[in-house]
């Protein structure tokens, strides 16, 4: 239901009023946030999304109404036919129930899928389901995860409805093209922050892939060299805004400015690899107005994990 309410924001699509209404929503279903999949949340949920398709069917002077959750093999077709029929007898708009997954009909829809190069959602929407399915996967949730610098990560909604939106358009222009899946070391940076002494909270920005194994670190700089400047712990490494706006080619005046509009993800990946000269550092950079003295603390709690993320390949 999150990814409903953001996807149609990206994309410019605004919500009739009364649809995906997720304060009411939440309310409803208050107390069976642990349900498991086909359990009560999802007879609550199946209500609010009836309700909310009645009205606008009779607005439109339609009498039947049906749901794709039909084809989902995660929900009960007995639960949504069961729920659909209440329905019927209380609102008067008969829910049809088609068993689109009987007769090898799970199997067609993963064939239709990849014939056409389409997107398939393996959740409802429900945040809760969601939870306990990348629980179980032992996934991060990243479908979730947006950072403040509006910075499209890999793998992301954002990544993915830019992509897509893409294939619509060459689509519109009858061009050949290719959605392929790729196995790739993703990455989220949850919280950083770096102080000096005691209590003093300097600006700083840490580049993407910047990891630490226990989350905190302290030092002080140790030398430096070629404009980039050594903490003597954990191989972390300091460069000031001046440099990294020289080897970006940029011209970013506050490490306010760059936290809240960085480079695009790419970019600054290219540029991670000309402080390390490798690809495979995960050591963190970390860009200051001026490389600070004394004691340092720094807290980076981010993830790099394993992930799949779907690539366009445009055929000239």
């Amino acid at each position: 239901m999150l990814d409903v309410q953001r996807s149609c924001k990206k994309l410019g699509i605004e919500l009739l009023e009364g649809e995906y209404d997720y304060e009411n929503w939440l309310e409803a279903v208050r107390g069976l946030e642990k349900e498991p999949e086909k359990g009560a949340r999802c007879e609550v949920c199946f209500d609010k999304r009836f309700t909310t398709s009645a009205k606008k069917a009779l607005e439109l002077g339609e009498k039947k109404i049906t749901t794709t959750l039909l084809v989902s093999p995660l929900k009960s077709q007995e639960q949504l036919k069961r729920v659909g029929d209440e329905f019927y007898q209380s609102h008067g708009v008969e829910f049809v129930a088609v068993d689109y997954r009987s007769g090898g009909g799970t199997q067609d829809q993963s064939r239709v899928t990849k014939e056409e190069q389409l997107y398939r959602q393996d959740y409802c929407g429900c945040i809760f389901g969601l939870t306990m399915q990348r629980e179980q996967q032992n996934r991060l949730m990243d479908e979730m995860l947006s950072p403040i610098s509006g910075q499209i990560l890999p793998a992301s909604i954002e990544e993915r409805l830019y992509m897509y939106t893409k294939r619509n358009e060459l689509e519109d222009e009858d061009k050949e093209y290719k959605i392929i899946r790729q196995k790739f070391l993703n990455y989220r940076q949850f919280n950083f922050k770096l102080i000096s002494g005691k209590k003093d909270v300097l600006e700083a920005y840490a580049l993407s892939y910047s990891t630490l194994p226990r989350k905190k670190a302290q030092g002080r700089i140790e030398f430096s060299y070629d404009d980039v400047h050594y903490l003597n712990r954990e191989e972390i490494k300091f460069i000031t805004l001046q440099t990294y706006n020289n080897l970006s080619n940029s011209n970013y005046k506050t490490i306010r400015e760059l936290i809240y509009n960085p480079l695009n993800f790419d970019e600054e990946l290219i540029l991670r690899t000309t402080v390390l000269g490798s690809n495979y550092d995960l050591t963190p950079i970390i860009v200051v107005n001026e490389i600070p003295t004394g004691k340092l603390t720094i807290y980076l709690d981010a993830k790099v994990y394993e992930d799949t993320k779907e690539k366009l390949i445009i055929f000239s």
